[in-house]
């Protein structure tokens, strides 16, 4: 990734699986921070406790830490923990965890991160009905900002960038491509001409 997307992005999801909370299992932050990547991150964390990888990831570079709602028993606690270890802080949250769940604790986030697809599945398939919780989340806290990741490619992106989300995250649909920073960019010129960009 570092060396394909050099120079083209500006920002990136780094997805951190520990083989427990999703089946997969990635790289970790020693790893990342070997790499010096030269853009600005931040790490999905798809793992049980979260808290545990805020020090790491941070001394690795990263900006912000999105953790998962279903992994731990008390958000508020792991949102504090991340701004004491110098991070920004989202909550992901699984297509079947309600905006209700959650919208106790959408004060104390930076942002929220929608999963459009079941996590820890790489090119998994897009869940639509994950779009309307857009407009709820903006009902909640009009100026939280929103992002969703999962399934998205050519296809659906302008489905999704018509809900008015803030950032659209996109992995195979890129990754999978013959030339990944060539599918990067023709994805966000469809994105930039999009009406209301």
């Amino acid at each position: 990734m570092r060396d394909i997307m050099s120079g083209v992005v500006d920002w990136v999801q780094v997805d951190i699986m520990d083989g427990r909370f999703v089946p997969s299992r990635s790289i970790g932050w020693e790893e990342i921070r070997d790499a010096r990547l030269p853009f600005g991150w931040e790490a999905h964390l798809m793992v049980e406790n979260p808290v545990d990888y805020f020090k790491g990831f941070k001394a690795a570079g990263a900006e912000r830490v999105i953790f998962h709602y279903e992994t731990v028993s008390d958000p508020s606690t792991v949102t504090v923990a991340a701004r004491e270890a110098g991070l920004t802080v989202g909550m992901a949250v699984n297509p079947e965890t309600s905006v209700e769940d959650i919208c106790q604790w959408l004060d104390s986030l930076d942002h929220v991160l929608l999963m459009s697809v079941h996590p820890g599945f790489y090119g998994a398939k897009f869940l639509p009905e994950v779009l309307a919780k857009i407009e709820q989340l903006r009902r909640y806290a009009p100026g939280l900002t929103i992002g969703i990741d999962g399934g998205i490619k050519e296809e659906n992106l302008l489905e999704v960038a018509s809900r008015g989300v803030d950032d659209i995250c996109v992995g195979s649909g890129v990754f999978r491509a013959t030339d990944p920073a060539a599918a990067f960019q023709r994805l966000q010129a469809m994105v930039t001409s999009f009406p209301g960009a």
